[in-house]
Order: C-alpha cells, then structure tokens, then sequence
C-alpha cells in the first residue's frame, strides 16, 4: 500500500466531568468511531471501540485503572473491534450475537470484505462521506499486514433491554433502544448530568438509514423519542459532540429530509 507507520494509533482528550474522547486519527472518516471513557467510582465504561487495528486497552492502561464494562452501541464494524479485549461487554439482544460472532449481516463486513477497499463493506452510498480505498492512512506498526485484518469476537457478552442500568458506583446510564440505524442500536442517558451517549443513532453528519437491517419507520420514531429528551451534551458515535439546540435542529432537518422523500 506504501504507506507509512505511524507515531500513535489512538489519540485522547480528557472532556471533564470524569469523560474522556478517544480515537484514531489514521483511520477513514467513514470508520473512525468516536470512543468514550466514562469513569466511576466502582468501574469505569466504554462506549464503543473502534476498528480495533492496535490495542485500545493498552493504549488506555493509565486511565482503565479499574474493572470496565465496554458497550456496543451496535454490531458494526467501526465500533465493535476492540471489543475481545474486555471482559464485560453488553449489546442490546437484537446485536449481541453480532458482538460474540462477528458475523457480517452485524458488522457490515462479510466474508469477502478487502481492507484495502472499503467499497466491499455492505455500505450504499453515503453524501460527503468515501466509501472506496484503504480502510486505513497509515500504518499502525511496521510490517503490518493490512490483509490480516478480522474482526475479532468478543467473549463475554451480556444482552441488555430498553430501561437497563449500567451502573459505575456513583452514576447510573439507563439503556434507551434507539433502533432504525440497525435493529439493536442502543444509546446511554444520563439523566442527571443531561449527557447523552447516542452512538449512530444521531450525529452532526450524514445519517446512514438504508443499510440492508435499516428501518426509516423505526428511524423516524427514534429521532422523534430523542428530541424530547432534554438532553445537554450528546457524544455521538462520529463527528463532534453538540448540544440541545443542534439536536433539534438535526432531528428536525433530518424528518424534513425524509418527508421530502416519501
């Protein structure tokens, strides 16, 4: 591929009130997840983990100084690569199989899915994103073959519902099933602090709504029920965390857009 290794694969930004932001710079925008460290008294969290190229939990070490549960706010394969390096992980029960098995109708990846062309991902078109070429910018150590990329299963899965607790000690994340994105795709609210771990369900770019388990319907609804949550900071699953106002403004564009579209 001829590119070169990188300094770092992960890079970190510690946001206050015990969250920090992680992710890696050398992956394609279009797989680049946003990762959450959510630190307790008890245990600490982690929404999501990225393509799992290099390891995020030694990457992590200095802050992961406890027992961690690590969520996947769905099966996808931007998310879920890291997930084999926890031993707690929960997924809602229409996508935990896809977090034990790794199985492409989940993940998005079959079989046949090239590293070096994301155009084989079970991807459509999407506005402003590429969807075509290396999944990766660079290397994430020398001699690194990207053709022995797998998304490796995780272990230790555990189902969760609409209205499950995740509970750190000294705060609680209630389960929301924000499904439409994919069938199981969940979010984590914070109702005391108003933040909002909303994952693909809604974030500050191009939604992807139709993909093969995609459902608008179930979309629609899911925009609607997440706008009336009176929500501060939401920390997606890509692009830049936002606030009320641009929740609203994003569902509401969004519906308009569908709308037009019906």
């Amino acid at each position: 591929m001829g590119l070169q290794v990188a300094d770092h694969w992960f890079e970190l930004r510690r946001l206050g009130d015990g969250i920090t932001f992680l992710w890696e710079p050398h992956v394609a925008p279009l797989l680049r997840c946003n990762i959450w460290h959510v630190r307790g008294r008890d245990r600490d969290l982690i929404v999501d983990t990225g393509m799992g190229i290099a390891s995020l939990r030694d990457f992590a070490k200095d802050i992961l100084d406890k027992p961690v549960t690590a969520v996947a706010t769905h099966a996808h394969i931007d998310h879920i690569g890291g997930h084999h390096e926890f031993e707690d992980c929960i997924a809602h029960s229409l996508e935990a199989e896809g977090l034990r098995s790794a199985a492409g109708d989940y993940t998005l990846a079959d079989p046949e899915f090239d590293p070096e062309d994301m155009a084989t991902l079970r991807i459509p078109p999407v506005p402003d994103y590429e969807i075509e070429g290396p999944m990766i910018t660079a290397l994430p150590a020398a001699g690194y073959d990207i053709h022995s990329f797998r998304i490796r299963p995780a272990g230790k899965v555990r189902a969760v519902e609409e209205g499950d607790v995740v509970d750190l000690g000294d705060r609680v994340l209630e389960v929301l099933h924000l499904p439409g994105h994919s069938p199981g795709s969940i979010g984590l609210w914070e109702q005391r602090t108003g933040t909002l771990f909303s994952g693909d369900a809604i974030y500050d770019g191009p939604l992807i709504d139709n993909l093969h388990h995609s459902s608008l319907p179930d979309y629609a609804r899911t925009l609607r029920r997440l706008r009336a949550i009176p929500a501060r900071t939401i920390h997606a699953g890509h692009e830049p965390s936002f606030g009320r106002d641009r929740l609203v403004e994003l569902v509401d564009e969004q519906l308009a857009r569908w709308e037009k579209r019906v």
